[in-house]
């Protein structure tokens, strides 16, 4: 990006005002400010949601912060008559402007809390996804906590005074790493042993190598779970004297791979990054990073960016998980973020899951990853019996199978593993009954005040209609369609199922984990496991079963990836059942489909490669790259039209804009022209917003919930 910030030939000249599209960017300089002896020039980037403020601004380093405005400072700095916060990016000895420039604000921390590396990563991810530098950073770097960064402060300066003299000093002496752990071996990672390619992986690790991998991780419990799998490939990393870093969907996967890491790697510390933390837990963690004092960090999504030194390994585990797709601006997804650095810094990749993304098939594909399996025999000794109620087999058994919620054969399955330990029970929905009906007609049931959907809401014993959106209550139903007055349950969730199941076995212990209420474990005594998907809590020794409901529902979603995202929501719960030599049984109830044949099979990657065959096939993504325009009709077109040379090129396709609250447009493009479109897209925007000649509009790229 290219600054064209107010300039300054000379301190004493008087500063003249400028805009930058209507946008005054200076002010007059105070009297009597003299610049720097060296360097005077400062370029900062603001946080800022403006697009017209998406670039790197100059201004006038005084000899009173001179010392204190050192790159990856946080300054706060005036722009078009606010103030902002900011990130200085680099010191300059002229700026290019071409007028005066304003003063330097204040220096609002003495910490560097923004190294080259992240600064580079977060431009290219600004670029990739059409966002802004700024809301980069403000997702890269946690927000700031004066007593941490006080307390590093004193820290870096305590042992600078007291460092031998010639000693160095700096930052990244503030405090010594880690010692890097002994030489991984096979015996210490007995999952990698078994896999394919996996202890090749590992010894290229050790020795200092980049090897790049996705990873069909098969146990979800016990002491050869994928947590363990991901630990010894962060020691491997270590013991060649690199730092790791391990990305995960949510805070209970976070808890067990840190958990996993701290016993691979007894005495060091690691570091943990999570939103949840509080803001105060998460900049000393981030501190740790930056300083040195620890080289492993384990994460959620944000994680992606933590200044980890030397970083020698970034795994990124269960990928096609929505969770790593960020909801804020500029909505990237953590798998993408990890590629890049992975390219930036030359570090080693693994993707690990229990299913594979069609977006890491198709990189295995192309050569850029290798898969890392285990052989049919391996996964015949390690995972359960899968049985559908829709094959011909059961179906010739119980002709209600195909169309009772549950059918005899889970029943059946439940009753008999009930007196071997806990029974996994997987549902699509939480609550009660979370969708309602007109009895007559099947017309979905609204509320007469926003048309939200009612449902019926569980409170002790008693039973209340309401709305979901809303939550007001409807105590006097009519159907819009008919006018009939009854209601019928269209969808039944865990709390329903739970009841349903109280009654239908007797005595059993029944634990819901859905909603606010989210279990991480359960024991190992019988007890049936009402979970939601993504829910679901690991037993210790396995489940004896698992009851897998609702599969039409998965499948019936309105997404191109219901059928991927279904199959590994059951083969995420599939992998916490014991094997089938200890009788663990998996019982789906779905229709024929693609999705529960690669269940059945235990092939996510074949599936995986006949996705991506057939996407290329229909030019959808990941065969091709797709960006989502989203605004008024009105700003959609005109963007559209802006950015003519750009979409009009040969191989690009738009679709729409479909006229709508809001409306959309889809502009999908080839792989290989992604830097040209992205970065075309983006210098549209941010002219169209300087010039205020079209309103607001929101730009997505490459979001996998768009289609």
């Amino acid at each position: 990006m290219t600054a064209s910030q107010p300039h300054t030939e000379s301190a004493d000249q008087p500063v003249q005002p400028s805009l930058l599209s209507g946008f005054p960017l200076t002010e007059p300089a105070p009297a009597g400010p003299r610049p720097a002896a060296s360097l005077p020039v400062a370029r900062v980037c603001v946080e800022s949601p403006l697009p017209q403020l998406d670039r790197p601004f100059d201004y006038l380093v005084t000899e009173d912060l001179d010392a204190a405005a050192v790159p990856g400072v946080r300054v706060r700095v005036r722009v078009a008559g606010r103030q902002h916060v900011g990130f200085l990016l680099e010191r300059r000895e002229t700026s290019d402007a071409g007028v005066s420039l304003a003063p330097l604000g204040a220096v609002l921390s003495p910490l560097p809390v923004l190294t080259q590396e992240i600064t580079d990563l977060a431009g290219a991810v600004a670029e990739r996804w059409s966002g802004a530098l700024g809301d980069v950073l403000r997702l890269a770097v946690p927000p700031r906590a004066a007593r941490v960064e006080a307390e590093f402060a004193a820290r870096a300066s305590t042992e600078a005074s007291t460092a031998p003299e010639g000693e160095q000093t700096h930052d990244d002496a503030a405090a010594p790493p880690a010692a890097a752990p002994t030489p991984v071996g096979v015996r210490d990672a007995r999952a990698w042993g078994r896999l394919r390619n996996g202890v090749a992986f590992l010894r290229h690790l050790a020795a200092g190598g980049r090897p790049r991998a996705v990873l069909q991780a098969v146990k979800g419990y016990g002491e050869d779970a994928w947590p363990q799998t991901i630990a010894a490939a962060v020691a491997a990393a270590r013991s060649s004297g690199r730092g790791a870093l391990v990305v995960v969907p949510d805070r209970r996967d976070l808890l067990r791979v840190q958990a996993a890491v701290e016993a691979a790697l007894p005495g060091e510390p690691v570091v943990r990054l999570s939103a949840e933390d509080g803001p105060s837990t998460r900049s000393r963690a981030f501190l740790e990073l930056l300083t040195g004092a620890s080289s492993v960090a384990v994460g959620t999504r944000s994680a992606v960016f933590a200044p980890v030194k030397d970083l020698g390994l970034v795994v990124c585990w269960d990928d096609g998980d929505d969770l790593h797709l960020e909801p804020r601006a500029p909505y990237f997804h953590a798998r993408e973020v990890l590629l890049l650095r992975a390219e930036q810094t030359g570090c080693a990749l693994l993707l690990a899951g229990h299913t594979v993304s069609v977006e890491a098939e198709r990189l295995v594909e192309s050569g850029w990853l290798q898969r890392i399996a285990a052989e049919r025999s391996v996964l015949r000794e390690a995972l359960p019996r899968v049985t559908s109620t829709a094959d011909s087999v059961e179906s010739a058994r119980d002709p209600l199978a195909r169309i009772a919620r549950l059918p005899h054969a889970a029943w059946q399955a439940a009753r008999e593993a009930l007196g071997e330990g806990p029974v996994l029970v997987q549902v699509a929905r939480g609550g009660y009954a979370p969708s309602l009906a007109c009895s007559r007609c099947r017309e979905p049931a609204r509320c007469r005040h926003c048309a939200g959907p009612l449902s019926e809401q569980a409170s002790g014993r008693e039973r209340l209609i309401a709305c979901r959106w809303c939550g007001t209550p409807e105590l006097a139903f009519s159907c819009r369609v008919c006018g009939s007055h009854s209601l019928r349950r269209a969808a039944i969730g865990a709390l329903r199922t739970a009841e349903e199941l109280g009654r239908a076995f007797p005595g059993a212990i029944v634990v819901t984990s859905s909603g606010d209420s989210v279990k991480s474990e359960v024991a190992g005594s019988p007890a049936l496991v009402v979970s939601t998907v993504g829910a679901e809590p690991v037993a210790p020794e396995g489940y004896a079963a698992a009851l897998l409901l609702d599969g039409e529902t998965l499948l019936r979603r309105e997404s191109l990836r219901a059928p991927e995202e279904a199959l590994r929501r059951w083969l995420n719960a599939a992998a916490l059942v014991r094997p089938a030599s200890k009788g663990g049984r998996v019982i789906i109830t779905a229709g024929e489909s693609e999705a529960l044949a690669a269940l059945v099979r235990w092939d996510p990657a074949g599936f995986a490669g006949r996705e991506l065959a057939l996407r290329r096939e229909l030019g959808l993504p990941p065969a091709v790259r797709i960006a989502a325009v989203t605004g008024a009709l009105g700003d959609v077109e005109a963007l559209l039209a802006e950015a003519g040379e750009t979409v009009s090129l040969p191989g690009i396709r738009v679709a729409g804009p479909v006229d709508g609250d809001p409306a959309q447009a889809l502009v999908f493009f080839p792989i290989t022209m992604g830097p040209a479109v992205t970065r075309g897209l983006r210098a549209v925007r941010t002219s169209l917003a300087a010039r205020r000649s079209a309103g607001p509009v929101t730009l997505r790229v490459d979001a996998p919930d768009v289609i």
